[in-house]
This record gives structure tokens, C-alpha cells and sequence, in this order.
């Protein structure tokens, strides 16, 4: 009779024991709930059409904070910092974070290089994407890509990354790196990632880990938040379908988000931002995803 009773209690308390692992990926370090976000790139190009338009939008379905990225408009969708801040907060949302080039653009043939704005890029124009960072109130700067195609592109960004992130360390914003599934494929024996994370030091150097491609490239987040605890405080919440081919609503594909978000903490969580790279329709496809994490957070 003792020996039940104790694996009954032993039973009650793993089984109370994994309820709140689970509700506390829900919330934040300080016991916060956690707030959702959205990276804008989402809408693009039809964001630039009705940027306060969809601004409301995204703030009716209940999201609350802010990635920015480009705009075809040049600046921050045509506005200088303090001005789509206060857009922003207008609506009810927060700006978090903005992602900015490594370097500059390749050309593209989908764009007329004639009409495209002045953006900027962290090799040439660090001191000015940090300081418009730090006029919009923006805590986290993100390098959204870097050319990785050779080992002198990888030590290129090695550089570019750490004196960027020195630069936005005194001014009280942290950089961060955002991936595809390139990083993950070895140069001559040494993935890309793997050398930003062990050549930069965690204080001049974060990541913003994107799920769908990580998990694409055969890698476990989890797996990363064990060995980098702490190396993660932005992530950006996507789905893939099955095979890994199209990109779908979170909820609606293949990623196991339950397991990921359980391991917030392990990865030093602070905010992430649903991102569906120009889906059909930028809005059903968020208010699926929003539905979705509300169940689980």
C-alpha cells in the first residue's frame, strides 16, 4: 500500500511537473506572458501600398510587437525612425527589432537597379543602421543574410559582424544574425554558422534563429539551445509542409513548435515574430498562425 501510494504521488507530481513546463514556455524570464510578433517582410511588397492600413491589420488580429525589414520606399517605409515609431505606437504596436543587410545586395533581375533605394548594410553603414536603431527605440538589429558562398565570405562576415556588434553594444542595442538553411552546409569542412557562433563572442554577437530553415537544414533547435544556451533571444516562427518545399501557416505544417517553445528558456527567449515569406494572403495566412499559437502559449 505505501509503495502505491508513493508512485501515485511520484505520478501527480511529474504529471503537475510537465503541465507547467509547458505553461511556462508561455511566458517569459520574469513570468510575463509572452507577446506575439510579426516580421513585415510577411507583406511584402504590397506592405508599402497601405503602411498604416496594414499596420491596423496586423494590430486587429491581436499582434502587439514589430520586426521591420525592407522597403522599396527606402528608409523605414518611407519614414525616418522616430516617424514610423510613432506610426506604430499609433496603432498599438511596439518596434522590437529591424533586420538590415550584411552587405549589399546582389543584383537581382526581378529588380530595376534604378529604382531601388539607398539600403543599408552592416559592412559599409554600421554606424547608421545603429544609430536609426537607436532614434526608432529599436533594442535588436538583425543581419538578415550574408553572402556565406566561400570561407572568405564566411571570414568577411566574421569581421563585418563583429565590428557591428561592437558598435551597437555601446549604444545599447544588441545584433543578431538571422538564418537560412545555407549556414548550415559545410564549406570545406566548417559550416557557417558554426563559425559565427564559436568566432563571436555571445556579448557582441546573438542569433535570431529562423525555425522553418533550421529545421529544414536537418537541425534540431533544441539540440542548438543546449549546446548555445542562452545565444537565442529572437526567433522567427515559421512552418514548412512535410518536404520541406512550401512554406505554410505555423500550425499547418510539419514543425513541432510544442517541443521548441518548451525549450524558451534554455535558448534565452525574449521575443519572436511570425514570418511567412509573401504568401497569397499575408492576413488569413497570420490569423491562422496567430489562432494556432494561442493554444499552445
Amino acid at each position: 500500500m505505501t509503495n502505491r501510494r508513493l508512485f501515485l504521488k511520484q505520478a501527480g507530481a511529474f504529471a503537475v511537473g510537465s503541465l507547467l513546463a509547458n505553461q511556462l514556455s508561455a511566458f517569459d524570464a520574469l513570468g510575463r506572458k509572452r507577446k506575439m510578433g510579426l516580421q513585415l517582410f510577411t507583406f511584402f511588397p504590397s506592405f508599402d501600398q497601405d503602411v498604416k492600413g496594414n499596420l491596423q491589420k496586423i494590430a486587429d488580429i491581436g499582434f502587439t510587437e514589430i520586426e521591420s525589414a525592407f522597403s522599396m520606399k527606402g528608409g523605414y517605409y518611407g519614414m525616418k525612425p522616430a516617424e514610423f515609431r510613432q506610426m506604430l505606437e499609433d496603432v498599438g504596436l511596439h518596434w522590437r527589432s529591424h533586420h538590415v543587410g550584411g552587405a549589399p545586395f546582389k543584383p537581382n533581375p526581378r529588380f530595376d537597379p534604378s529604382k531601388m533605394p539607398k539600403i543599408n548594410n552592416l559592412r559599409d553603414d554600421a554606424q547608421k543602421a545603429v544609430d536609426e536603431a537607436a532614434e526608432g527605440g529599436v533594442k535588436f538589429l538583425v543581419c538578415a543574410s550574408h553572402p556565406i558562398e566561400t570561407l572568405d565570405e564566411v571570414k568577411q562576415g566574421v569581421d563585418t559582424l563583429g565590428k557591428a556588434g561592437e558598435i551597437a553594444q555601446k549604444a545599447g542595442i544588441t545584433l543578431a544574425y538571422h538564418n537560412h538553411d545555407k549556414e548550415f552546409v559545410a564549406i570545406e569542412g566548417q559550416k557557417p554558422y558554426d563559425i559565427f557562433l564559436s568566432q563571436l563572442s555571445p556579448d557582441v554577437l546573438k542569433m535570431e534563429l529562423d525555425l522553418a530553415w533550421v529545421s529544414k537544414a536537418g537541425v534540431d533547435p533544441v539540440a542548438l539551445f543546449e549546446q548555445h544556451p542562452g545565444r537565442f533571444p529572437l526567433w522567427h516562427v515559421k512552418d514548412f509542409d512535410a518536404e520541406f518545399k512550401n512554406l505554410k501557416p505555423v500550425g499547418e505544417g510539419s514543425i513541432d513548435f510544442k517541443r521548441i517553445f518548451a525549450a524558451a528558456k534554455t535558448a534565452g527567449l525574449k521575443q519572436f515574430f511570425v514570418e511567412h515569406d509573401m504568401p497569397a494572403n499575408a492576413v488569413e495566412s497570420i490569423t491562422s498562425s496567430y489562432k494556432y499559437l494561442s493554444t499552445i502559449l
